[in-house]
């Protein structure tokens, strides 16, 4: 049986990538501050500070204790949002963001690393944004932490490459979560049409790649339009991408 391991898994994204996973016949692990209502004979479900190293490890150690020490994914799921502009956040607001989102995935990774290079072939898969592919205002903190899990992505993916584990990450544009309840003007205007069952079904396509072209992917979007944004970026000049994305995000 392969394993999976969803930090944030007891609702939203994850909770839906644990269902996704459970009905492929994978044991999966949920581990969050707040209990799973979830209930599965290959589901364990325990606690977990990403924030805090110690929690990570004993999480990994409690879940690799049922597998055998076996895991083929970590997914780096939990995530927060705080939104307004950054001179009237509370510094505390800043810095849960910035713990979670970009700290906690570090941990993340780092916790995860000793188990999954003993699998070949296995997964770190993080929770990016397409709010990170053009930083967006009214959540700029939240924008930056995103582009921060792109960046670590790609740097892993060579750090990795020699243990055989393959690093990648999601980059939704706003699915039908509590993290879409904000009054970000990017969301207002750009709807929130993704389901967390689409970015489940995501997860699972890009951790079951088909040949070595699509095996040597990194970043994925879930929808056509985060698909377009995200390339369009990567093309645009500075310019041009600041004038969509003030059309976009702009109040």
């Amino acid at each position: 049986m392969q394993n999976i391991f969803i930090s944030g898994g007891a609702s939203g994204l994850g909770l839906s990538t644990a269902k996704k996973f459970l009905a492929e016949g994978w044991r999966v692990g949920v581990y969050d501050l707040v209990d799973c209502d979830l209930q599965h004979e290959n589901l364990v479900v325990g606690r977990l500070d990403v924030t805090q190293p110690d929690s990570w490890e004993a999480a990994l150690a409690d879940f690799t204790a049922v597998t055998g020490g076996q895991l083929d994914i970590l997914d780096n799921n939990a995530g927060v949002i705080r939104d307004g502009n950054v001179a009237d956040l509370k510094p505390a607001d800043i810095s849960l963001q910035v713990q979670v989102n970009a700290y906690g995935v570090t941990l993340g990774a780092r916790a995860a690393y000793p188990y999954l290079k003993k699998t070949p072939g296995s997964h770190l898969v993080s929770m990016a944004s397409a709010s990170g592919i053009y930083g967006q205002p009214e959540i700029a903190t939240y924008s930056a932490t995103k582009a921060y899990v792109g960046a670590m992505t790609e740097a892993l993916g060579l750090e990795w490459r020699k243990d055989d584990i393959r690093v990648i990450d999601i980059w939704p544009l706003w699915a039908k979560t509590s993290l879409a309840e904000t009054s970000a003007t990017s969301a207002r205007r750009l709807g929130v049409h993704i389901t967390p069952e689409q970015v489940a079904e995501r997860i699972w396509e890009a951790t079951h790649p088909k040949n070595a072209w699509q095996r040597g992917r990194i970043h994925y979007g879930v929808s056509p339009l985060d698909e377009v944004l995200y390339r369009a970026r990567h093309m645009a000049p500075d310019r041009v991408a600041r004038i969509i994305n003030k059309a976009l995000s702009a109040g």
